[in-house]
């Protein structure tokens, strides 16, 4: 099923939708999101009526930083070609995609609209997540095919709102439920916040496909129908949004760490399939049975994801969820139905698709979902042979390539590799290089609280 284009309102267009909903009163604030490298929605609320009439027209300033800035948005240094003090700080000129235009109810009176940034010369900024997205799309479609997905993301609720040096899972920072892996006797304000979630999404034009809880103490997995990919991965970012909003409203905390705690591992699975002309290009008969198509998808994924890495991994924290006996691959294996590999062959006939299992609820969904259709195109331009499926414990392979084991390996994998740059172009290499270089010299230089706790009375 796909994401509703135009939830407003059935008005001939979503310019007409939004403005009916303005006229009405329904909405008296629009939000104007850019979609930044880290996942999160940045930019500026706009009076309904000034948003109509001059930036759906015209376009809005923000400041060019949004796009190459870390995670507590340090800007990019001098001589790095992204947007720094070196250059002033230029604004870039943001346009809204007003097909993606909602009203959403866990802000007052508000519709949210997703928006593009672009440079003088009216490109595409550099590290637009979307357009990424859209660059690997188009490559695709080169090749006669388009992809769809379904996203399925993992995240964890704590009660209480978190504070730096706030111990996460202690008694400030409780989780919500006790744990259970589809368990259904849940405390009532666990219920009490789903309900609210559900309720928000369906009022959004997002109804959800299921909700459960997962093995850990307050992990919830939420999935959504299946649908065109790059609308999936829209619909992704304002899910998320609400998700953490609904929950400060509260008085809880949502995460989306990949590893919130010791033990504690949320993905984000990305179920993904191929039609040519309408017609599923995954199977080639009935039942299970992979066509050419599907079987040079898996290939080119396993050959070329682990030097993605960076796009569906993109912390140091990222990197320990990968554990021997979790439900988070360790070796680029594929399997059918078998959850222990990177790469999972799941459904029948027509929904015969693959799991990809390797990104953590952390990522960019834009990002991530690049990162699989490159690989799917690399496999699709070569001469790959898919190497046999796996049928048992995935995590117990020896000769099939691992995982990279940190954010180090990522980046250095990322800069050498030639697919990477062949599939994105240098320059957005060189983008997301910078961002990991980033994340890893923080890293390094910052004392933890876990290095305190073993190490401060023992050295």
């Amino acid at each position: 099923m796909a994401v509703p284009s135009r939830p407003l309102s059935p008005a001939s267009s979503p310019r007409e939708a939004l403005a009916a909903a303005v006229g009405d009163g329904r909405v008296e604030t629009v939000v104007c999101a850019l979609v930044d490298p880290h996942g999160r929605l940045v930019g500026k609320r706009f009076g309904a009526r000034h948003f109509l009439n001059e930036v759906v027209p015209h376009g809005a300033e923000m400041c060019a930083y949004l796009l190459s800035s870390t995670i507590d948005m340090n800007p990019a240094p001098a001589g790095s070609g992204l947007a720094s003090m070196e250059e002033g700080f230029p604004d870039f000129r943001v346009m809204p995609d007003l097909e993606t235009a909602r009203t959403v109810p866990w802000l007052p009176k508000s519709a949210l609209v997703l928006a593009d940034a672009f440079t003088g010369r009216d490109e595409p900024a550099v590290l637009n997540p979307r357009e990424v997205l859209r660059h690997q799309l188009r490559r695709l479609a080169a090749h006669g095919l388009h992809a769809h997905a379904g996203l399925e993301t993992e995240f964890v609720l704590y009660q209480g709102v978190y504070a730096p040096g706030q111990t996460v899972g202690g008694p400030g920072l409780a989780p919500l439920t006790p744990g259970g892996d589809y368990g259904l006797n849940q405390p009532p304000a666990f219920t009490r916040y789903i309900h609210h979630l559900q309720h928000a999404l369906a009022a959004a034009g997002m109804p959800v496909e299921a909700v459960k809880t997962e093995a850990a103490a307050g992990q919830i997995e939420v999935t959504f129908p299946y649908g065109d990919a790059f609308q999936a991965c829209d619909q992704h970012v304002m899910f998320k949004h609400a998700a953490r909003t609904l929950a400060r409203q509260a008085g809880a905390q949502a995460t989306f760490m990949a590893a919130p705690q010791t033990g504690v591992g949320s993905g984000l699975h990305l179920h993904v399939s191929l039609t040519r002309n309408g017609t599923p290009a995954f199977p080639h008969h009935e039942g299970r049975v992979l066509s050419q198509t599907g079987k040079r998808a898996i290939a080119g994924m396993l050959d070329v994801l682990p030097e993605l890495a960076v796009l569906y991994a993109p912390n140091t924290n990222s990197y320990k969820r990968y554990l021997p006996g979790s439900f988070a691959p360790t070796r680029m294996t594929w399997g059918i139905d078998n959850r222990t590999c990177a790469v999972r062959v799941t459904g029948q006939g027509p929904s015969l698709r693959t799991e990809i299992r390797v990104g953590g609820a952390d990522a960019n969904p834009y990002l991530a979902m690049a990162a699989v259709i490159a690989a799917i195109v690399h496999g699709l331009e070569s001469t790959l042979a898919v190497p046999p499926r796996w049928f048992d414990d995935a995590h117990t392979a020896r000769d099939e390539p691992e995982l990279p084991a940190s954010l180090d390996e990522a980046l250095r994998l990322l800069e050498h590799s030639k697919p990477a740059e062949h599939a994105f172009g240098e320059e957005t290499i060189d983008a997301l290089v910078h961002l990991a270089a980033a994340e890893i010299s923080h890293q390094h230089r910052t004392v933890t609280d876990a290095e305190q706790a073993r190490w401060f009375t023992q050295a």
